[in-house]
């Protein structure tokens, strides 16, 4: 045992049996348990959803189907994927009285806060709010992610003194999404391309907001408060939080030619720049490829190709400077802003793509629970001597 003194008191500096102890500060490459639901090889750069690589689901898929892919373990059937989408479509509007929280809240109340403030009062809306079934959380995890688009575009639309738009019915999820957020009903390539960018964010492993749902889902307690809490570490910029802040840098920078002396400043003050570097990869985030590819086409399509310029000289100084490869954040955000989407939604957006992933990492957690409750090494005093307030 090594003493310590403080405050003329004795102390410790480690208790005993634990002098020894590793520690995992942000519990960094530690595995808290087994999961089928996804995959990260950080050393290849591959991403799995239950086995079928983000590639090929980008690709051939639909947000629908991963969300019924990361729920029940296999890709569906055409019945089961038409109860799906019948099931998302009519679950998609709010309950009039939250409605009327909604319009309550201070206009510079953010829309991630909104969100997690809305979520919250659902449960208490929801007809299934005390049973504990795994039926009942699977309806109420597909009413989450329903209304999550609905939550985003009314909160963004009455923040912004515009009308909101009620869900169209014959619209798809993406579609729908897009169409209420921005007023316009997208064509085909903008809905293609919108449930893409969905389907590349739905899920990824034991990342910050998965895991506080994890933690919450636990305690027995309900979906409801696991997706709060989701919410609550999402807002973070150093998770959901920085595709905003990609943006706001790249329009900061302005023009290409500012690029490298802007981003060089930043490194010499030791200043984070946003959507670089990642935890698990070693290499390049696959799905920045894919985000890569679709900002390139979209900032052409729609006249943003400084945009773009600036966004790979940005990726060319950090690759050069510090070996670092852009992460899902950095692309997304210029793909996001191409095809007109609010900034202000841009972290909120990442929940309704992301939703699908906690539902589903909710559920494990409650087929096999065991309440993660960690230790902490302590490292104050001990024993110490209370003293009287007029004798401090």
């Amino acid at each position: 045992m090594e003493i310590t003194l403080a405050d003329d008191k004795p102390g410790i500096k480690f208790m005993p049996g634990e002098e020894d102890v590793a520690l995992h500060p942000g519990l960094k490459e530690v595995y808290l348990d087994n999961t089928k639901i996804s995959y990260i090889d950080g050393d290849k750069g591959r991403l799995y959803y239950r086995g079928y690589s983000i590639e090929s689901l980008a690709e051939n898929s639909t947000f629908e189907e991963v969300v019924f892919l990361l729920i029940h373990g296999h890709l569906p059937s055409r019945y089961e994927l038409f109860t799906l989408k019948d099931t998302l479509r009519n679950e998609r509007e709010l309950p009039d009285r939250v409605l009327m929280i909604l319009k309550s809240f201070p206009r510079e109340t953010t829309r991630i806060e909104i969100l997690r403030t809305i979520i919250s009062a659902l449960a208490l809306f929801d007809p299934d709010d005390y049973d504990y079934s795994k039926e009942a959380n699977i309806r109420k995890g597909l009413r989450i992610i329903a209304k999550i688009p609905t939550i985003m575009a009314y909160s963004h639309r009455i923040k912004s003194n515009l009308p909101i738009i009620e869900p169209d019915l014959e619209l798809s999820h993406s579609a729908n999404f897009y169409y209420m957020v921005t007023g316009n009903k997208p064509d085909k390539d903008i809905e293609a391309a919108f449930d893409k960018a969905l389907v590349l964010q739905s899920e990824h492993g034991s990342n910050a907001s998965s895991f506080a749902a994890r933690v919450t889902v636990s305690t027995l307690s309900d979906i409801y408060s696991a997706v709060v809490s989701a919410i609550g570490a999402l807002r973070g910029p150093l998770h959901g939080g920085a595709n905003e802040r990609v943006i706001l840098m790249l329009k900061e920078i302005g023009e290409p030619e500012r690029a490298e002396e802007f981003i060089m400043e930043k490194l010499n003050k030791h200043e984070r720049v946003m959507g670089f570097g990642h935890r698990v990869y070693k290499t390049r985030d696959p799905r920045a490829d894919i985000y890569e590819q679709m900002a390139t086409y979209w900032c052409g399509k729609t006249g943003n190709q400084k945009l773009m310029e600036i966004s790979k000289i940005v990726c060319d100084v950090m690759a050069r400077e510090r070996k670092l490869s852009p992460n899902v954040d950095f692309f997304s955000a210029t793909f996001a802003f191409a095809i007109g989407l609010p900034i202000l939604l841009f972290t909120p957006l990442f929940a309704a793509s992301r939703s699908a992933g906690w539902v589903a990492q909710t559920l494990e957690q409650m087929d096999n629970n065991t309440m993660i409750r960690p230790l902490m090494r302590y490292m104050g005093d001990i024993d110490r001597k209370y003293r009287p307030i007029d004798d401090r």
